[in-house]
């Protein structure tokens, strides 16, 4: 197993140390880069930025061995990678995918230009299932990443590599992307926290495009408090995405007693497996015994939130990737007679099984007959959807779950089974399908050592609440 206990959880603990001189940033650059190379096998780093990390190392311990503080920005000494479909400019991205090959970045995300800004140092592009469509990281022209507590079975997905990247400590956090719990299901499965923001909190300005509407950069890392961090320098509007929006401020609520609410149905011990069942049972014991209120709600949509999900993300990747066509970046097929032969060619090598799946559903439900049957049917159970939980938020404080019914599976099981992949994601979707922000947190392990999460959602743009009344959580670890 290579999880080790991290050298830093906190950014607090690791600046106060560089200031104090008991560790140089070139010290932890090097620490971090054989971490790296010690767990090559597990298939997380597709590409290290080892000289240009070295260097900005350097640069930066000879600002604080100088004294000269006041010209490092808040996020000095921090490590970070970013998963495969965040871009950065002149450095190659390609969304794990085979039709992005040699594609190189005109520009760089604008959550990575903020992060940068502020001095945090960029080590890497970690792996992801292709184009962040999967849930277990072995959806990769890259092959699969495999998870660190017990390397047979999958990280999660589609953000798995950055979970990994995490749990066996190459780097203090990583960005990662969230459209139907990409985040927050590699963080329950690897032992990391992982945030999901509200929609629209951080530009998706650079973030190559899965599902538009439900697309969201998060982040992972060791604690809360570095995704904290991480979200108050990249937050806020954007002029390059229209869709950016401003979050809530941080309200003054110390000690507050909360209400937390669940849906009834988790009550059915046949609806969880029966490790993740036993433990938000302990979770939800632990809520009380700290003073708050855990009740159950009901939910009557819950069973309409995997269809609605995947009707509308995979019609939104069926206009998406539309652009991925042989002609103007990336793959093209050998030359043929004419040039739509050439446009099939280079679609039918260039993308994997699982997004050849998806873009035939979109194209599916998008078509002349079924556009009413399907598509315009699940936008409007998604407005159900955000009446449905703006009523619970009047109800309770946050909403809590487990975030997968599910324990990680075996790599290579579940491959000719989609439809069971899929239905892993319903206590995920409906974040995404409404717009909210969701916290992952470690909490417990089953009887192999697999870590199991607990889920964490409040009203939109109430991000920094949200993880201000996670900070005193504990785990049963």
């Amino acid at each position: 197993m290579n999880v080790v206990q991290p050298k830093y959880t906190s950014l607090t603990d690791l600046q106060a140390d560089l200031k104090n001189q008991q560790i140089t940033c070139l010290e932890l650059a090097q620490y971090y880069l054989s971490r790296i190379k010690s767990t090559n096998h597990l298939n997380i780093y597709i590409q290290v930025y080892e000289q240009e990390v070295l260097l900005e190392a350097a640069r930066q311990d000879k600002i604080i061995q100088a004294g000269n503080f006041h010209e490092l920005g808040k996020l000095y000494g921090m490590f970070f990678n970013h998963k495969d479909v965040i871009c950065l400019k002149d450095h190659p991205i390609s969304a794990g995918s085979k039709i992005l090959e040699s594609f190189e970045s005109l520009y760089s995300a604008t959550v990575i230009r903020k992060i940068l800004d502020q001095d945090a140092m960029l080590i890497g592009r970690v792996n992801c299932d292709e184009f962040a469509m999967g849930s277990s990281n072995q959806n990769s022209t890259y092959g699969p990443t495999r998870n660190p507590h017990h390397e047979d079975y999958i990280p999660g997905g589609s953000s798995g590599a950055s979970a990994v990247s995490v749990a066996v400590d190459t780097c203090l956090a990583s960005l990662g992307s969230d459209t139907g719990g990409s985040v927050r299901q590699p963080a329950s499965f690897c032992g990391v926290y992982g945030m999901k923001p509200s929609y629209g909190a951080l530009s998706r300005y650079g973030l190559i495009a899965y599902g538009s509407s439900f697309d969201q950069i998060g982040f992972l890392s060791h604690s809360i408090e570095v995704i904290e961090e991480l979200l108050k320098v990249s937050k806020g509007k954007d002029p390059l995405d229209a869709t950016s929006i401003e979050i809530d401020k941080q309200e003054s609520l110390p000690n507050k007693k909360y209400t937390y609410g669940y849906f009834s149905q988790l009550d059915d011990s046949h609806f969880l497996d029966g490790s993740i069942h036993e433990a938000f049972n302990q979770f939800k014991n632990s809520l009380v015994q700290q003073g708050h209120q855990v009740k159950p709600v009901e939910f009557s949509l819950l069973d309409y939130l995997v269809p609605t999900y995947y009707i509308l993300t995979t019609a939104e990747a069926s206009s998406n990737l539309s652009r991925y066509d042989g002609v103007r970046y990336g793959h093209r097929a050998s030359p043929a007679d004419e040039v739509l032969s050439m446009y099939k060619n280079s679609r039918t090598e260039g993308f994997g099984t699982e997004v050849k799946r998806r873009l035939m559903m979109g194209t599916y439900v998008l078509s002349a007959g079924y556009y009413e049957a399907y598509y315009n049917k699940a936008q409007k159970v998604r407005r159900l959807l955000v009446q449905a939980l703006s009523n619970l938020f009047n109800q309770v404080d946050y909403i809590i779950n487990p975030v997968t019914p599910n324990k990680p599976w075996k790599i290579g099981e579940n491959l000719d089974d989609p439809i069971k992949v899929y239905l892993s994601d319903v206590l995920t979707v409906y974040v995404n399908l409404v717009g909210l922000p969701s916290l992952a947190l470690p909490w417990s392990k089953d009887e192999l050592n697999l870590p199991i999460g607990m889920q964490i959602t409040g009203p939109r743009k109430k991000d920094l609440n949200l993880l201000a009344s996670c900070k005193e959580m504990g785990t049963l670890e």
